[in-house]
């Protein structure tokens, strides 16, 4: 059978970059090369697109000094990697996309909404999932109507910060401290920062505001950090669950991948029904947002109270050697190169 063409987007323009570069790498390797050919393409953080020759040059970092150009064309007919090189260019057939992009100008809708206009087949959750997920107060709004308990917020505009004392009377009327200011649509805990008093609170949301121009303020919820990975088109299903002990007072971005003290179990004891309870919202919350393929939801586990509360969902999880929603399904049974490929293969289903 004649081998199919995959292009594996990775890198990309969003504070994630260098996770996707992480990323991709377990990908690509776990991609079965007697099924496809491997078409590595790179997004620079400036947003120039190449066609990268190896997994070599993603490992020692050298990719982006490649000079053959690689963009993707929207012509439905074509369905085509135009390839550019000292002022030539070919035109290589496409079958499938994967897009390893975290974060913004990846996992936001932007990539889907191309794929859509071009009919290309491709991993993971589309334009509209992928765009509702990716916005944290669009997430909170659409699980609203689902009964299921999530953190009190408030919403805050960029624009608003001109008159700061107004915002934080805001908060501080609904919210008691210490809250968590997170960028409305920032992953890996980007721009994410606890605050404790009005002087905090002032610096994390001009903070927030470097990333996004709509901030989410929330209540704190003390307890423990669960994580359950989802997967599935028509039929979905959901991993057990795994547990983040921080190294930090929250899983920030150098607690989880810089501090070798971050610890994350697969296997964690967790009070009666709190599992069942997991799996069950992790499930309604993917239907919820449209999602399809992949996606990881986390939860909290409140202390005192054993109550879960629903934190967020990321429709493009990690895939580094760290991450939890490739190892939750190894727990399951399904080992890496297993997943990548019911990942593809799901890809065409929806076609």
């Amino acid at each position: 059978m004649e081998k199919k063409n995959i292009v594996v987007l990775f890198g990309g323009q969003s504070s994630e970059h260098v996770v996707s570069c992480m990323s991709v790498q377990n990908v690509a390797a776990n991609i079965n090369e007697e099924k496809y050919n491997v078409i590595l393409v790179g997004i620079t953080e400036d947003g120039h697109w190449v066609k990268v020759d190896s997994l070599s040059q993603v490992k020692d970092d050298t990719w982006r000094e490649s000079k053959t150009g690689a963009v993707l064309s929207p012509d439905a007919k074509e369905k085509c990697l135009i390839v550019t090189e000292n002022g030539s260019f070919e035109k290589i057939p496409v079958d499938v996309v994967f897009p390893v992009l975290h974060g913004l100008y990846g996992e936001d809708g932007t990539v889907q909404g191309i794929l859509e206009l071009a009919k290309i087949p491709y991993v993971g959750c589309g334009v509209l999932a992928s765009a509702v997920s990716m916005d944290k107060l669009s997430t909170k709004r659409m699980v609203s109507g689902l009964g299921i308990c999530q953190a009190a917020y408030v919403s805050v505009m960029k624009a608003e910060l001109k008159d700061m004392d107004a915002v934080i009377a805001k908060i501080e009327k609904e919210i008691p401290y210490p809250v968590f200011v997170k960028p409305s649509k920032a992953g890996s805990s980007q721009g994410v920062n606890q605050a404790k008093d009005r002087e905090e609170l002032q610096a994390a949301l001009l903070e927030a505001a470097k990333h996004d121009t709509k901030i989410l303020v929330e209540e704190t919820i003390k307890g423990r950090e669960i994580e359950c990975a989802v997967l599935g088109g028509k039929n979905v299903k959901a991993s057990d669950v795994g547990e983040i002990k921080a190294a930090d007072t929250f899983y920030t971005y150098e607690a989880k991948y810089n501090n070798p003290d971050s610890k994350t179990d697969t296997h964690p004891e967790l009070p009666e029904g709190a599992l069942e309870k997991v799996r069950e919202d992790a499930v309604a919350i993917f239907k919820a947002v449209d999602g399809f393929g992949l996606s990881r939801v986390d939860f909290f586990l409140e202390h005192g109270t054993n109550e879960v509360i629903f934190n967020e969902i990321n429709t493009l999880p990690g895939f580094t050697n760290i991450s939890m929603y490739p190892m939750l399904w190894r727990e399951k049974g399904i080992d890496t190169t297993e997943l990548v490929t019911e990942l593809i293969e799901l890809a065409f289903e929806r076609k």
